[in-house]
């Protein structure tokens, strides 16, 4: 993914349609000079429409569509003829999407589904004809309905990322790299922090023509879920993955703390997220000789965990065989 093409926040203003006013007219033909009332009804105002596509990964096709507008219907008229509707709009987003209230953070609907649809904002109704009007006692009603206005909101649309794995470490953990040699994704690699500074996504081919997608998550510091460094922007991408593959460098000066603090931060930000399936990996192992790994092999939290190397390729079909046995257990 280019730094420049993902986008995973939009906030954007939408206005549905208004409805379309009805008819108060009254039949009037050569014989029939004195026909009753035949006024049709107006029509529905235009929705706004979100709707799922598996062909989108990004929100950056609405960063500039700041006002979404959808077309009025129209209004009925003579020989009970309706007015036509006015046109939908339809808002196309990735699979993943959630649409927010911006002032009360409500969740409006989630999208996780190709094809999936939600009506974001309703169009107005069209208002009735005089023909619904007539009683044994009025029998040439002049009143027609007028048709419900339009309604203008602003709504927020976040991207949660679905991936089945996604990794969890300080920044410098190696998960960018990692993501570069286990998948097709390129990734921008430095050896300094907050490099990677938007999801990355990577479909990783397993045995048997098989496979699985990893969300490489900008690195939490301590303090994320209050939203120190990238904070709250990234932490929730990690809520639709189906495991958590934590990762802790080998010349880390605590890898029991580094990992304490990783799975607090989780749970400061969501208890849920500790009910997912864990799996650490020890990165940048290739420096380390048997003696060494079975030493740091009594220091490690009580979690499977495999020791990797990236550069070297050690450690990674064992890595993947965890992954997709965890996967589908």
């Amino acid at each position: 993914m280019g730094h420049s093409n993902f986008v995973d926040y939009v906030k954007i203003n939408c206005r549905s349609g208004s409805g379309g006013k009805g008819s108060s007219h009254f039949r009037r033909e050569k014989y029939i000079p004195k026909g009753g009332p035949d006024g049709g009804d107006g029509g529905r105002g235009g929705h706004i429409i979100l709707k799922g596509s598996s062909q989108l990964w990004t929100l950056l096709h609405l960063r500039y569509t700041k006002h979404i507008r959808a077309d009025h219907g129209e209004a009925g008229s003579g020989s009970g003829s309706h007015g036509a509707d006015g046109k939908d709009v339809i808002v196309e987003v990735p699979l993943g999407s959630v649409a927010k209230n911006p002032e009360t953070g409500e969740q409006i609907c989630e999208i996780t589904e190709d094809g999936e649809t939600h009506i974001l904002v309703r169009g107005g109704r069209g208002g009735l004809g005089n023909e619904h009007f007539k009683t044994s006692t009025n029998q040439a009603p002049k009143y027609a309905q007028p048709g419900e206005d339009s309604i203008e909101e602003w709504v927020i649309i976040e991207l949660k990322l679905l991936a089945d794995v996604g990794l969890v470490g300080f920044p410098n953990a190696g998960k960018s790299t990692l993501l570069s040699v286990v998948s097709a994704a390129k990734p921008e690699i430095a050896d300094y922090p907050f490099t990677t500074l938007r999801p990355n996504l990577g479909i990783v081919s397993y045995r048997d023509n098989r496979s699985f997608v990893i969300a490489d998550i900008p690195g939490i510091i301590e303090g994320a879920h209050e939203g120190k460094g990238l904070g709250l922007r990234f932490l929730r991408h990690i809520e639709r993955n189906s495991m958590l593959l934590f990762m802790v460098p080998a010349d880390s000066e605590d890898i029991r703390k580094e990992y304490s603090i990783l799975l607090n931060e989780l749970k400061q930000y969501n208890p849920e997220l500790l009910d997912k399936e864990r799996l650490l990996a020890i990165t940048k192992c290739d420096m380390l000789d048997e003696e060494l790994i079975a030493e740091m092999k009594k220091e490690i939290p009580n979690v499977e965990t495999i020791f990797i190397s990236s550069v070297v390729g050690m450690g990674i079909q064992e890595l993947k065989d965890s992954i997709w046995k965890k996967l589908n257990d």
